[in-house]
């Protein structure tokens, strides 16, 4: 039996501490202020990631006379979210913190909300997505902020690069969506 108790002992999982303390990589950033940032890049993340979803989502059930076009032009923007997704959580990793873990919690974090309709017509999938992408870009910004004062110039950069992307992304929407007289046919 003590042998039964050593061995479920060396097989546990270990502690949420110990785990934390195992991924905790080692920066120079102050730890508090290191964890500011994480948590306002991982509100980005989950904002990044269900943007995505949906951009991708609108992708796949776009209909309509300009249907190519697009069908194209979200394909294109999804392709872009996704890119960011792997750089935002390595930076949360690169200053020793933890990123988000799944679904839920990116449902918890996000701002952003999902879309489930069977069908959504263009015009109305670009005005939503038209508010998300702006929605994004206010988180992005607010990350921001918290890198700037925690003096963190390596996330600041790679935010304002994103910015600036989520800024096109948002004039392409717009002007995409402009004086749109389309119908569903």
């Amino acid at each position: 039996m003590s042998n039964v108790r050593s061995l479920s002992k060396k097989t546990a999982k270990p502690s949420a501490v110990a785990a934390t303390a195992a991924l905790a990589t080692p920066t120079d950033l102050d730890h508090l202020k290191a964890q500011k940032v994480a948590d306002a890049l991982n509100r980005v993340l989950a904002d990044t990631f269900v943007l995505y979803l949906k951009t991708k989502n609108f992708h796949w059930h776009v209909s309509g006379k300009h249907f190519r076009d697009y069908h194209l032009l979200l394909d294109e923007q999804a392709s872009a979210i996704e890119e960011t997704i792997d750089p935002l959580a390595e930076r949360v990793r690169k200053i020793g913190c933890q990123t988000v873990h799944s679904y839920g919690e990116i449902l918890k974090l996000t701002g952003l909300k999902e879309n489930n309709a069977a069908y959504v017509a263009p015009e109305a999938m670009f005005t939503e997505l038209i508010a998300d992408n702006k929605a994004a870009i206010k988180s992005m910004r607010a990350a921001h902020e918290v890198a700037d004062d925690a003096e963190d110039i390596a996330t600041a950069s790679l935010l304002e690069e994103y910015v600036d992307e989520a800024e096109k992304r948002l004039w392409f929407l717009f002007e995409t969506n402009q004086n749109r007289q389309d119908s569903a046919t």
